[in-house]
This record gives structure tokens, sequence and C-alpha cells, in this order.
């Protein structure tokens, strides 16, 4: 039977939620334990996203985490981990910080855009992330709340780049020119695209991050 992929109703953020192997088109059948049994591991549960009513979710999810099947990552969200010798895989906080805030236009900042780029050995006391729209907060996640709509198209490591224009001074430990040779092999491998970085940067409303990215611009047509 297809996947069924499943959306969130809030379309600002355009979230993908857990893809299931099983048909849920009729979800009246499905009890809220069950789908949380043949949800696949490594994949996030949303506890109002499950069939039933409000409580008879809330208490198949309460119950999943006692018996270890789920992992509590905040209130109404649960993660199904993988099962080894050492207990059940958690998520990565990078994980967490995209379920909860979404896809669309949010990725890393400060040292966790320059780690995204290899470009620096600072590790950050949390994971910083600059997003379109933020949420309470995420435990091990700091927010910075970015208005540039154009950040939309852009993937994580696009949007690390534009972070790291804020002060490369400062987060790219590296140095300018290792940056810069970064960047060429990630345009030439497609991990970043440069017609989609040039739409948002020149969006940007500080002015430093439009100053250095047109500099960087100059260098890598100059390499």
């Amino acid at each position: 039977m297809a996947a069924q992929e499943f959306r969130c109703g809030d379309t600002r953020r355009c979230c993908f939620y857990v893809t299931f192997p099983v048909d849920f088109r009729d979800m009246s059948t499905i009890s809220p334990t069950t789908a949380i049994r043949i949800t696949p591991a490594r994949s996030f549960v949303h506890v109002n996203r499950l069939p039933g009513t409000a409580t008879a979710a809330r208490q198949a999810a309460s119950r999943a985490a006692r018996s270890g099947e789920l992992i509590p990552v905040r209130r109404g969200l649960y993660y199904r981990g993988a099962k080894t010798r050492y207990g059940m895989t958690r998520p990565r906080i990078e994980e967490i910080a995209r379920e909860v805030l979404g896809v669309a236009g949010n990725g890393p900042a400060g040292y966790s855009a320059g780690r995204e780029w290899g470009v620096t050995t600072q590790i950050p006391s949390s994971f910083h992330v600059a997003a379109l729209w933020t949420s309470d907060p995420i435990e091990g996640v700091t927010q910075h709340a970015r208005s540039n709509r154009e950040r939309a198209s852009l993937n994580p490591k696009e949007i690390a780049l534009l972070e790291l224009m804020r002060a490369p001074e400062v987060y790219v430990e590296a140095g300018w020119n290792t940056l810069v040779r970064k960047v060429r092999d990630a345009l030439a491998g497609g991990e970043v695209v440069e017609d989609r970085l040039r739409g948002a940067a020149v969006r940007e409303q500080n002015l430093t991050v439009r100053g250095n990215f047109d500099r960087l611009l100059t260098d890598l047509a100059a390499a």
C-alpha cells in the first residue's frame, strides 16, 4: 500500500509530519494505540494528530511513553526512536527544532551555522536556529526571529550561509577564503543554489549581510 504523507494545517510553516506506510483515509477505524505502534522508527508523533478523541490520544501517548515505545519531547509531541541494545534512539536537537518550527525558512544560525559549513570548531551550548516563525521555548534551542520571507525558498544550508554573513569575522573561524572554497564546492555539488541565495540576500534588512554576500559573490567569480 502506498505511503501517505500528512501535512499540518498551518500553511505558514509548510511542515511535514510522519509518513505512515498505511492508508489512514478512514481514521475512525484506527485506534490511537494502533497508530502509535505502526508509526515508523525515527518519527515524531503529534498527539493532536492521532485518531480518536483528544483524551484517548493523550492517554495512548502517555501509556506508550511509560512502556518505552515513545520518548516525550515536549507537551503534545513524542518521538518513536529505533530500538537498540542500549535503548531507544533519541532525536537530535536539530530534528526537534525542525519538527516544532517547520521546515520552511528555518536553518542554523550563529556558531551552529558555522558548524553546518564546517568553518568553526566552536560548540555552542544550545542549537541556534534562525526562524521565520518562532515558537514557545524549545529546550536546548535558541531561536532568532527573521522577517525575510524569501528565506522560505531556501534550504537549511543556504539559510546558514546567510546567517554567517551577519558576522563572518566571528563565526568563520577557518577564515574567509576557506568559506569561499566551501561555498564554491557546495554550489558545484548542488547543495546550495546561487539564484535562490541571490533572491533572498537582496531582501535581507541587515546591510552587513547584503554587503558580505556581495563580497562573497565577487570572490567566487574571481576564483
